[in-house]
């Protein structure tokens, strides 16, 4: 599966310890990521990660067409809900599109814990199945 990362700046550190934690999981799958996050990400876990701009800079826009196109899979956007982002359009874009196209998407890490237990016990395969017959 291709899984997107990206997380504001405050919430980098906080994707980053998830992603240690659930590496066992994370690394069997495709890892897509904005340009800073995915360079800490790969840099502090050793993990290949296909990064796109930065998420001010195009990035989020990047992967909201990946998820349009049907090459995303699943979304772990770490946002931060206390400040303000120059590109708040683009965030609500993204979300919007994981909606509009059934891409599961977590916010936070309640919910990418959620997603990445059941990632592990193939609850979101349904993904591939549909896939599948669109091909």
């Amino acid at each position: 599966m291709n899984i997107a990362l990206i997380a504001h700046d405050k919430k980098k550190d906080d994707l980053i310890r998830f992603v240690l934690a659930y590496q066992p999981i994370i690394e069997k799958h495709s890892l897509f990521a904005t340009g800073t996050t995915g360079k800490r990400i790969s840099e502090e876990t050793g993990l290949s990660v296909h990064r796109f701009r930065s998420g001010p800079l195009g990035g989020d826009q990047e992967i909201g067409s990946y998820i349009a196109n049907d090459k995303m899979d699943l979304v772990l956007f770490f946002r931060d809900p206390l400040t303000a982002q120059p590109h708040e359009p683009d965030v609500s874009a993204l979300i919007r599109l994981c909606d509009v196209y059934s891409v599961p998407l977590a916010t936070n890490m309640g919910t990418a814990e959620v997603l990445v237990k059941g990632l592990e016990r193939g609850d979101i395969h349904w993904r591939s199945v549909k896939k599948e017959r669109e091909y």
